[in-house]
């Protein structure tokens, strides 16, 4: 089967000939892949940012957002019959440990994260397990609901954290409306009563978000704090959801917070920089988000299959994953980037 594996870092990944995977334990499952997501992350692999985090031996498969169709299920899996769609939770966890117990599945001790540490999803089959796998609604395609599987659940995730600090005559801002961005504002249209504010460097971006729900938009290019301090008549927002996480939008959302304020981090390649006495002084909380759980995308599939929450995307064939690659790090996809295989 072809699949799109990184033979070294720093160099682009190929599309070559692999075997095809196969069922060695009872819970296993093997996935037509109808979707694979390409997201920041896959570029960030490919520099070797998580080269000593995820250890990972090369070469092996990217893809970490995947929805297809069950091709071949293991002797133990009940739950699920060969042509069931699925989008798949990014994570292969045991079930068996605290966090997966109590359901923080992002965090099991024995988790694997394939397109991270081990082969993924941009291939024409992927090997998963049955703990991954939720079930499409009819009326939702693999393809059009794939980046949900990570982009939309991280989103989904945040939004999630947040809605117990948002109530009615709230503010959040949310900076950053691209693949991750846009996909947050939905949820938090879906979830909250809170006033919505878009910062972004994009006019089309901006424009995006004002379409899906957004109160305010801020252009980022000029001083989004002040005119954020603006808009919450000088008191800053309760909420800080920060989809860039770089570039200095991390000093930036801080300066928007309102005292007792949260920032979400969400996009990465930063630093946070908080002087301890600001920190306590005015008790601002500075929270992280990793993914989310099988429950967080249990339910952003049931949001999106009521229409709360869609996907803008651009899709390529399997064999034109660099061209996709280059158009999400020239700034030149709007949304996010699936490719098809077989297409």
């Amino acid at each position: 089967m072809k699949a799109v594996r990184l033979r070294q870092y720093h160099e682009r990944p190929v599309v070559e000939e692999v075997p095809e995977p196969r069922i060695t334990s009872a819970q296993d499952v093997i996935v037509e892949i109808g979707g694979a997501g390409l997201c920041r992350t896959d570029l960030h692999v490919v520099e070797g940012q998580w080269q000593q985090k995820s250890g990972v031996k090369l070469p092996y498969t990217l893809g970490h957002e995947n929805a297809g169709w069950v091709r071949e299920i293991g002797p133990g899996v009940s739950h699920l019959t060969v042509g069931d769609p699925v989008i798949l939770h990014p994570l292969m966890t045991c079930g068996l440990c605290r966090p997966c117990r109590s359901g923080d599945d992002v965090h099991c001790t024995a988790g694997a994260f394939p397109g991270i540490d081990c082969d993924g999803g941009m291939a024409e089959l992927m090997l998963t397990s049955a703990r991954s796998c939720v079930k499409l609604d009819p009326g939702l395609q693999p393809a059009d609901v794939a980046a949900l599987a990570d982009a939309g659940l991280t989103a989904y995730h945040a939004v999630r954290k947040a809605v117990s600090l948002l109530y009615p005559g709230s503010f959040v801002v949310v900076i950053g409306a691209g693949g991750l961005g846009h996909i947050g504002v939905q949820c938090l249209v879906a979830l909250t009563a809170a006033e919505i504010i878009v910062a972004d460097t994009s006019e089309d971006a901006l424009a995006l978000a004002q379409s899906l729900g957004a109160h305010h938009t801020v252009a980022a290019t000029g001083d989004p704090v002040s005119a954020v301090q603006e808009i919450t008549a000088g008191q800053g927002a309760q909420v800080v959801i920060d989809f860039v996480g770089e570039r200095g939008t991390e000093s930036q959302g801080v300066a928007m917070l309102r005292r007792a304020g949260s920032y979400f981090a969400v996009g990465y390649g930063g630093h946070v920089n908080i002087p301890t006495i600001d920190v306590i002084s005015a008790e601002i909380n500075v929270v992280g988000n990793l993914v989310g759980t099988y429950n967080d995308l249990d339910e952003l599939m049931t949001l999106a299959a009521q229409g709360k929450v869609r996907l803008h995307t651009s899709t390529y064939p399997l064999d034109a994953v660099n061209d996709a690659m280059d158009d999400l790090d020239h700034g030149r996809l709007r949304g996010r980037g699936i490719l098809i295989p077989g297409a």
